[in-house]
């Protein structure tokens, strides 16, 4: 999408990739390629297809809401051909180094340096640079952490390595880190392993894909309105009600996945399979790993499980361009100094920023995109960044805030919240939802986007790259829901209407509420109605009452 966003403020752009086709960290490779992403071959999205395609280009209604990374791949493809951008993508050219020119000071143009899959170097000049190439490509595998490391006699890989569960088959084997991919692994490896332990220092909320009546959970919780609401009664108040709703479905404290923090306070795990995994007691989950002893894994709690075969490592990545000095993005304590986290400050002219280098609370792909899209048009000389002076001050601000809920600079400096990010970069881009003019000029639109799911397509209303078809797509987003799930037709049900005992109990519990409602405080009275319909409505989103 940045080559089409560069298109679209008529810049000229030259794409290179270092591998032979298109699709980054999507592509499926049977072995990993030093310095590029990795998958697994069973890696299913965690983010429904309504809200992680790109804004203006819906994914084909066919699709399932949450799709394999084949699919994903071929929805690449897809776009690319729509949009003609193949030819602006130079395959297996790698880059060697990015710097600035000596008169950058006066040019703000970038030396870009790349060598050709038959070892021929090549040199140009740009006048801007945008960095794509993400945060999953250098694994970290903390050895110094775990004592005894090396007397393990087994097999140890990081899940940057992992490709499927066979070579696990009939082993004892041991997963540490709880994030996606470790809860993925761990379950995978779980099918067909004599046993599996999943450790984690913290524990972690696990949330499955599926929300109410089995519609997807972002569809359901990514809404402006909801939003707002959330904003209305204490966070601890809102912690309580969300994990009070999903310990309705398994007990996470029971389960040994309760952490020591409150539900909105990280981003949750996505896994529809792990607490049947963990009742069925394929899958433990322990604490840290306290030290190895020969094949013997001693935990933090004292335990020991003997007979260890394999571990994985997900630990995670680092955030790292070997091409790029780290000077000009790093700061301090191991943060990042950028600007919207897109813009480093370090530099006299924003003509170079980084992409996708976040992690969000929705789907990562419209957030690059809408970081892209402003970045080419601070390039072009469109839209101006504020004085270094402000930005220092509102990085500083943001961490401040982000160190108090992560509780470390380490936690919190990738993470956005996807609607005010969002909404943030797009009033720099001049595209943000007028509300306000929506619901007095089209209000069935209106009603849709400030109630309904906040789809890229919201992007694309108003201001540049404006596209006509945003409305359309708004408005046919849950057929495209809808359409591959009905794959048998039911007929309609004769739907008949409440019996002379539902109303009277219905009336009986409005007077009771009624009654309640009086008998509070009149300063209160708001605020208790206030936090009934957040509970009510927080209760139906996340699958307890039907939508």
């Amino acid at each position: 999408s940045e080559y089409s966003c560069c298109l679209d403020e008529g810049l000229e752009p030259v794409c290179f990739e270092s591998s032979d086709d298109i699709g980054g960290l999507w592509r499926f490779k049977e072995t990993p390629e030093a310095e590029c992403a990795s998958i697994y071959r069973s890696l299913v999205v965690n983010t429904s297809k309504e809200m992680m395609c790109f804004s203006d280009f819906p994914m084909p209604a066919h699709y399932p809401n949450y799709m394999p990374h084949t699919l994903l791949l071929q929805y690449f493809r897809l776009y690319a051909e729509h949009f003609n951008l193949l030819k602006h993508i130079q395959l297996q050219t790698k880059v060697l180094s990015v710097k600035q020119r000596d008169d950058f000071s006066s040019s703000g143009q970038w030396e870009v340096v790349t060598e050709s899959r038959d070892g021929h170097k090549e040199t140009q000049v740009f006048d801007g640079v945008l960095i794509c190439s993400g945060h999953f490509s250098h694994p970290v595998t903390p050895l110094s952490a775990f004592p005894g490391i090396d007397t393990f006699p087994g097999k140890y890989i990081h899940s940057w390595e992992y490709k499927d569960p066979d070579p696990f088959r009939g082993q004892r084997v041991v997963v540490v880190g709880i994030g996606n991919s470790g809860v993925d692994i761990a379950v995978e490896i779980s099918r067909v392993a004599e046993k599996t332990f999943l450790s984690t220092r913290e524990g972690g909320w696990v949330v499955g894909r599926m929300a109410g009546s089995g519609l997807p959970l972002d569809i359901m919780v990514n809404r402006r309105f909801l939003a707002m609401l959330l904003r209305l009664p204490p966070r601890s108040l809102v912690n309580w009600a969300a994990e009070r709703s999903y310990n309705k479905k398994y007990d996470h404290r029971l389960y040994a996945l309760q952490p020591n923090y409150r539900i909105l306070d990280r981003r949750p795990i996505i896994n529809d399979d792990l607490p049947g995994r963990i009742i069925q007691g394929a899958l433990q989950i322990k604490p840290n790993i306290q030290q190895f002893r020969g094949s013997s894994v001693v935990f933090d709690n004292g335990v020991v499980e003997e007979g260890i075969d394999a571990v994985v490592f997900c630990t995670g990545y680092k955030a790292t361009f070997p091409y790029l000095s780290p000077s000009i993005y790093s700061g301090p304590e191991g943060g990042m100094s950028l600007y919207n986290k897109v813009f480093p400050l370090s530099l006299e002219h924003p003509t170079l920023a980084i992409i996708g280098l976040l992690n969000a609370t929705g789907s990562l792909m419209p957030v690059a995109e809408m970081q892209a899209r402003w970045a080419t048009r601070v390039i072009a000389g469109l839209n101006h960044l504020p004085p270094l002076a402000t930005m220092q001050k509102m990085i500083g601000k943001e961490m401040k805030a982000k160190i108090k809920r992560y509780g470390s600079v380490k936690k919190a400096a990738l993470e956005v919240d996807y609607i005010p990010y969002m909404d943030s970069i797009a009033q720099e881009v001049g595209v943000r939802p007028n509300l306000l003019y929506l619901f007095l000029t089209d209000p069935g639109l209106g009603w849709r986007v400030l109630y309904g799911p906040c789809t890229p397509f919201q992007y694309r209303l108003r201001g540049p790259g404006r596209w006509t078809g945003a409305r359309q797509a708004i408005f046919t987003q849950w057929e495209r829901v809808f359409q591959p799930l009905k794959t048998r037709p039911i007929p309609e049900p004769n739907i008949s209407g409440p019996s002379f005992w539902s109303l009277t109990g219905g009336a009986a519990v409005i007077f009771a509420i009624i009654v309640l409602q009086k008998s509070v405080p009149v300063f209160l009275q708001d605020r208790v109605a206030s936090i009934a319909s957040l509970m009510t409505y927080i209760e139906s989103v996340l699958g307890w009452r039907n939508v």
